[in-house]
């Protein structure tokens, strides 16, 4: 039986912010389980500002579900809070794929305050959401594939969960922007044996695709797939190919 499949996500992100097309495709054949961390949509209590709290709070919600291992699947924020799993508690993970992340220290990742502002003042102007600029790159295939993403996340209507607060969006931020200007963990991540995968667009703004890069080339046993004319959600434009490769990995 496979491990349970267990998922942080990014920035901002609810469980609405799951593509459906990857977590259907998952479903298939693994256990998924999805979930807000702590102050974050429907969960209660005040998003901690620190990466290794948030992992804290994802193995407690992994422990508590009595899974004595899980395949993680981390995406931006997700994937560092992965990342500090994957070191803290070893045993506790089987596989891991890490999409639109890199490690501590990485270049550019303490510039997402700016970045996330020129991307909300651009969307106010043309009239489009934050996503079109911060996940896809400005082609015109990339950005169709924009709107088929965000039209899949409109598709469940009913029971939708609950939009974050500005305490978790600073809180996040604030995360975020201490893990990129903390020391490189590139040394602690030669250390870590699990079976990784990562991947990102070739033109990723949030998580520069150099951190991609950077993983790929510090973690022992891994594999990177780097999706063209994409951007940090490079997994939603082409996300039948990278169920495909998820599954194949998660097989293997």
């Amino acid at each position: 039986m496979a491990c349970p499949w267990s998922s942080c996500t990014n920035l901002t992100a609810v469980l609405e912010d799951w593509d459906p097309k990857i977590l259907d495709g998952i479903a298939g054949s693994h256990h998924v389980v999805i979930f807000d961390n702590r102050g974050v949509g429907g969960s209660s209590g005040q998003t901690p500002a620190s990466v290794a709290d948030m992992a804290e709070d994802a193995i407690a919600f992994i422990e508590a579900h009595g899974f004595a291992q899980v395949d993680l699947f981390g995406f931006s924020l997700g994937g560092f809070v992965a990342q500090v799993i994957a070191q803290t508690r070893p045993e506790l993970v089987r596989k891991i794929v890490l999409a639109g992340t890199g490690p501590a220290g990485g270049i550019g990742v303490s510039d997402v305050g700016a970045i996330l502002q020129g991307a909300f003042q651009r969307a106010g102007v043309e009239h489009k959401h934050p996503k079109h600029f911060l996940f896809f790159s400005p082609s015109a295939q990339s950005q169709k594939a924009a709107d088929a993403f965000l039209q899949r996340l409109d598709e469940r209507q009913a029971d939708r969960d609950t939009a974050v607060s500005d305490q978790t969006v600073q809180a996040q931020l604030t995360a975020i922007v201490r893990w990129g200007q903390a020391p490189s963990s590139i040394e602690a991540l030669k250390q870590v044996r699990h079976p990784v995968l990562i991947a990102n667009g070739d033109a990723d703004i949030m998580v520069p695709t150099t951190s991609s890069i950077a993983l790929f080339e510090a973690l022992p046993n891994a594999k990177l797939s780097i999706f063209p004319d994409a951007g940090h959600g490079g997994i939603f434009q082409y996300a039948d190919a990278f169920v495909d490769q998820t599954l194949r990995f998660l097989a293997e």
